[in-house]
C-alpha cells in the first residue's frame, strides 16, 4: 500500500468515527512528532500493538480485500506486566464487499459485534484435520443463542448483533453490499496478529508500504 492511501484512509475512517459518535483515545490522534517526544510512559501502547492497522493483507487491493483496525486495548501473552490484561478490544471499519479473508486463530477466541452502520456478513466454516474447509455443521453462538449451522454459512449480523468466534473456526467477514460501511467492534482474549492469524489463501496479515509521502500518523508497528 502506498502511505498516500494509509493516510487517506485512516483520515477517512476518523471522519466516519465522530459522525458516528465514537472518539478514540488520544494516542490515536498523535503524530510521528509527538511520539518522539514520548518516553517509557507509552510503553504499554507499544508494546500491546495499541493503534491504527490499516492492511491489504498483501492483496494490493485495499478496496476489495481489506481492514481499517483500531486497537483501543490489549494485552500481552508473554510480556510481564501486561501478562494481568488478559482481553482486547478493537474497533473495525469494514467496507461494502471489503473482504477480510478466510482465516483462524489457535489461541484467540473473539465476539464480532456489529456496532452500527452496515450489516456484516460473517461466513463459517469448521476446520477439518487437514487445516482446510471442513464441511460439517457446526454450533455456533449468535448473541448468546446456540445454533446449528453448515459449512460455509453466512451469517448476516445486523447493527446490534454479534457472534461469537472460537479458536479453530475459520472466517470471513464484510459488509454487505448496498447497507454502508459497518462499524464492528471485537472483544477478544489477548490479540496476537504476528502470530495467531492462519489464513486459508491470504499472502500476508500486514502491508509492505510505499513511503510517498510523510504520513500523518503512525501504525501500531511502527512505534
Amino acid at each position: 500500500m502506498k502511505r498516500s492511501q494509509i493516510n487517506f484512509v485512516i483520515e477517512k475512517a476518523k471522519q466516519l468515527l465522530h459522525q458516528n459518535g465514537i472518539r478514540l483515545p488520544p494516542f490515536a490522534y498523535w503524530s510521528p512528532a509527538e511520539w518522539k517526544t514520548k518516553g517509557t510512559e507509552c510503553e504499554e501502547i507499544r508494546r500491546c500493538g495499541l493503534g491504527w492497522d490499516i492492511t491489504d493483507f498483501g492483496s494490493s487491493d485495499f478496496e476489495r480485500i481489506g481492514l481499517v483496525v483500531f486497537t483501543v486495548r490489549n494485552g500481552h501473552r508473554t510480556v510481564a506486566p501486561y501478562q494481568g490484561k488478559t482481553y482486547c478490544e478493537k474497533i473495525l471499519i469494514v467496507g461494502e464487499d471489503q473482504h477480510t479473508p478466510m482465516h483462524f486463530h489457535s489461541f484467540k477466541q473473539e465476539d464480532i459485534i456489529c456496532r452500527c452502520g452496515g450489516n456484516l456478513v460473517c461466513q463459517v466454516y469448521a476446520r477439518g484435520l487437514d487445516g482446510k474447509l471442513a464441511h460439517d455443521d457446526l454450533s455456533i453462538s449468535l448473541d448468546g443463542v446456540r445454533r446449528i449451522v453448515g459449512a460455509g454459512t453466512k451469517l448476516m449480523l445486523k447493527p446490534g448483533e454479534s457472534v461469537t468466534l472460537p479458536p479453530f473456526l475459520y472466517h470471513e467477514f464484510w459488509a454487505e453490499a448496498g447497507s454502508g460501511p459497518a462499524i464492528v467492534g471485537e472483544v477478544s482474549k489477548v490479540n496476537d496478529d504476528a502470530t495467531d492469524n492462519f489464513f486459508l489463501n491470504a499472502p500476508g496479515r500486514f502491508p509492505k508500504i510505499e513511503e510517498d509521502e510523510p504520513p500523518i500518523h503512525l501504525l501500531c508497528t511502527e512505534y
